[in-house]
């Protein structure tokens, strides 16, 4: 499999027809090959690679930091879990989270969007559109905080304050400036170590 999102699509009148739980159900049954992640995006399932390897130390970094500062009862972890958006049809396997421990005691393979307070993306050039875009306003309907590490422009921006139209409010820092992050976690992120050689024009 090459190393791009690749969509694999129905024909228009099935996808508008196929009920969210029963996509939920085939991503959940998609066998997909080791290092690849499996979300639903603009309606469709998306397969595209986990991050890259030069992404480990800064996603690393990033919830060494986010740690200290998380809500009680909530977890940091960078484990590709499938969060679900009913009301957007979507589910997403962010690459950094923060959410309710307690969303992890029921069986299956994905929980409610609702339990998270933090989403992270790391973009790559297959991935960037959809972070800024869908994501965006998908996660600015209900996460609190969602933080873009923009590694192709090497600059994170923080949206937060969700509202039913999305974030009412984002700041944008070049990596190695500090960067606050809202309630509830309330800290100033130390960016200096985020940063990777950014990715060159071509597949990612």
């Amino acid at each position: 499999m090459i190393d791009r999102s690749t969509a694999i699509d129905a024909d228009a009148n099935a996808a508008q027809t196929v009920a969210f739980e029963e996509l939920l159900r085939a991503v959940e049954e998609l066998n997909t090959p080791d290092g690849y992640k499996a979300e639903l995006v603009r309606g469709k399932i998306v397969v595209s690679p986990w991050s890259k390897l030069r992404y480990k130390m800064p996603m690393k970094r990033l919830r060494q930091q986010l740690e200290p500062h998380a809500p009680a009862g909530h977890d940091v972890d960078v484990a590709p879990f499938l969060f679900t958006f009913p009301s957007a049809a979507r589910g997403y396997g962010p690459d950094l989270h923060v959410a309710d421990e307690a969303a992890f005691e029921a069986e299956g393979r994905h929980t409610d969007g609702g339990a998270l307070s933090l989403v992270a993306e790391f973009t790559s050039l297959s991935t960037r559109d959809a972070d800024w875009e869908e994501k965006v306003a998908v996660y600015g309907q209900l996460v609190p905080v969602y933080l873009m590490l923009d590694m192709q422009a090497s600059e994170i921006t923080c949206f937060w304050d969700p509202s039913p139209h999305g974030y009412r409010s984002r700041t944008t820092a070049p990596f190695g400036r500090p960067l606050r992050i809202p309630a509830p976690f309330d800290f100033d992120l130390d960016t200096a170590e985020l940063a990777v050689t950014p990715d060159k024009a071509g597949p990612s």
